[in-house]
């Protein structure tokens, strides 16, 4: 079945008198991989978030009509998705949302509306406190969310199905990147679908979307 993919991009801007401390996960001895292998090895991804040194990109694919029915639209606070084809749209729950808002100085990427969840809370945590894992059983896609703040530090948090229909929800919290590094997350790892969502350290960040596409699928 065909698959599409569109990348969002956030710029990170740098504040004076702040600067991320941006140690590299090869100091610290943790194992690195190449993103371009991890997405090629990875027959569907699904949504993903790849956070580096002040760039941030958020990825989406599609399998089904309505999820490949989706672009990326601009807004003065961030991004949100929309129908290509508001005729060919089916259910919006999972589909439209804003994946990239700011919130004050920092930048808040998802992939679903646990976005507005987040910013309305003014705090990461609390925001994500509040959501659970996609009602999409029988995958019970796991929810994905990163903040991005002005000195470089940045957290990320998984929301994902557990026995007995409860909730794990994970942070984890980096003072920063080098150049070229940074950490990624998707919320499926193969097809079929398996929703095992981890973080994972990576280099190999791209200048562009364009770049990210183009290296992805050659």
């Amino acid at each position: 079945m065909r698959k599409t993919v569109d990348v969002a991009e956030g710029q990170c801007e740098k504040r004076a008198g702040c600067s991320g401390v941006g140690e590299s996960p090869k100091r610290k001895g943790t194992p690195v991989q190449d993103l371009v292998e991890l997405l090629k090895n990875n027959p569907y991804p699904g949504r993903g978030i790849v956070v580096g040194k002040d760039t941030v990109y958020y990825f989406i694919m599609g399998r089904s009509v309505n999820s490949r029915n989706r672009i990326f639209a601009t807004e003065p606070d961030g991004i949100r998705t929309e129908a290509h084809d508001p005729a060919l749209l089916e259910d919006p729950s999972l589909i439209i949302y804003h994946p990239v808002r700011t919130m004050g100085d920092a930048l808040v990427v998802t992939n679903g509306d646990q976005t507005d969840t987040i910013v309305k809370a003014g705090d990461f945590r609390a925001g994500c406190m509040q959501r659970e894992y996609e009602p999409d059983a029988p995958n019970f896609t796991p929810r994905i969310s990163a903040i991005v703040n002005p000195d470089g530090s940045f957290e990320m948090s998984i929301l994902k199905h557990a026995d007995g229909d409860r909730c794990t929800r994970e942070f984890f919290a980096y003072e920063g990147v080098d150049e070229g590094q940074g950490y990624f997350i998707s919320t499926y790892q193969g097809d079929p679908i398996l929703t095992g969502a981890a973080i994972v350290a990576i280099d190999r960040i791209f200048d562009s979307p364009g770049q990210f596409i183009k290296e992805s699928e050659d």
